[in-house]
């Protein structure tokens, strides 16, 4: 096993070298003109752009420019955010926690969730609560996320005033800024800090915030979830080993719980990390229309503004997340079938 993670971790490396170059090659598709635009801060440094350009040395050969670029990243000196009016790496670090907060709550829920409703829906096909099921992934999976998402924040904001959206209330927000005596930010996510330091309310404010944003975005991906565990169930009861542990006579919990849904698990971990990778990467939908301030937001606007250094290094980190990902599924792949790790 340990052989077999180790080979997986090492090629890992391989490919967020490929991803470093693939996103240099398209960076180098701007003009150097271009490209130095983003560093220029004054009117004056506008005036002399063909002088930046050659100060940056953004005429030099492809592999000079990459491997300054590569050095600059473990610098973690990614340029300069327009969006945010501050360095890459200084908003990337304010906007993580909301990520991470909006995934933290919302990701386990989806593949526990998933995979359970899967399972049901499979040992009972044909039945009604697999037709229940089935209408309810075809409905939310039909469902685009940003449409769930204003209907949600029109049914409970718009109507019943409650649920608003943002991070956390203005009166919070200014008490958290104006006292760092009072209230340490330990991890900077809202509802576990605001435990820590005994404020409940602010906790429970935070909560609250999060709850229309964490419902979208589960909602929508259980139905994904639910009907790869459902095909992979009813695939796996129909095999013959299957048969033979029903002519044994083993009771259908052990059959349905223990040998056919461990075996069904595969293909279905191989969506769930993907899709918690990219929802780790940024929830653009539910970050936008909920005005939550974290990387998916930050995405969204330096796309429209063309924020070349946000962007560059947004697809940086969505590369090496998915990377990563990839390596826990395969570790996953090992754990539930040994005969992976031996091949």
């Amino acid at each position: 096993m340990l052989a077999f993670i180790t080979r997986r971790f090492l090629f890992m490396f391989v490919v967020v070298f490929g991803v470093s170059v693939l996103i240099f090659s398209i960076l180098m598709t701007f003009s150097p003109e271009r490209r130095a635009a983003v560093y220029v801060r004054s009117p004056q440094q506008a005036q002399n752009l063909p002088q930046l350009v050659e100060s940056l040395g953004l005429n030099d050969p492809f592999y000079i420019q990459y491997f300054r670029w590569v050095k600059e990243l473990t610098h973690f000196n990614l340029g300069y955010s327009v969006v945010a009016a501050r360095p890459v790496w200084d908003a990337f670090k304010s906007f993580l926690p909301v990520t991470l907060e909006l995934n933290l709550y919302s990701v386990p829920i989806m593949i526990i969730v998933g995979i359970w409703l899967g399972t049901i829906s499979g040992i009972y096909h044909d039945t009604y609560i697999d037709h229940i099921t089935r209408i309810f992934a075809i409905i939310f999976w039909s469902l685009p996320t940003f449409l769930f998402a204003l209907i949600l924040l029109m049914i409970f904001y718009g109507y019943f005033e409650v649920f608003s959206p943002g991070i956390i209330s203005d009166a919070y927000s200014v008490y958290i800024h104006d006292n760092p005596d009072k209230y340490t930010q330990y991890t900077h996510l809202l509802t576990i800090d605001g435990i820590l330091n005994g404020r409940f309310d602010i906790a429970w404010d935070a909560a609250k915030h999060l709850f229309l944003p964490v419902v979208t975005q589960v909602m929508v991906i259980i139905a994904l979830l639910l009907r790869v565990m459902r095909s992979s169930m009813i695939e796996e009861t129909s095999k013959d080993y299957i048969m033979t542990a029903r002519a044994k006579g083993a009771d259908k919990k052990t059959i349905n719980f223990k040998h056919a849904r461990k075996n069904a698990l595969i293909p279905v971990v191989t969506v769930a990390g993907w899709l918690a990778a990219f929802s780790m990467s940024g929830s653009i939908e539910v970050e936008v229309i909920f005005t939550r301030q974290g990387l998916g937001w930050w995405l969204a606007n330096a796309a429209i503004q063309l924020d070349i250094p946000v962007i560059m290094a947004m697809c940086m980190f969505m590369g090496i997340i998915i990377v990563t990902a990839n390596l826990a599924v395969d570790i996953l792949y090992a754990y539930i079938d040994p005969r992976i790790r031996l091949s």
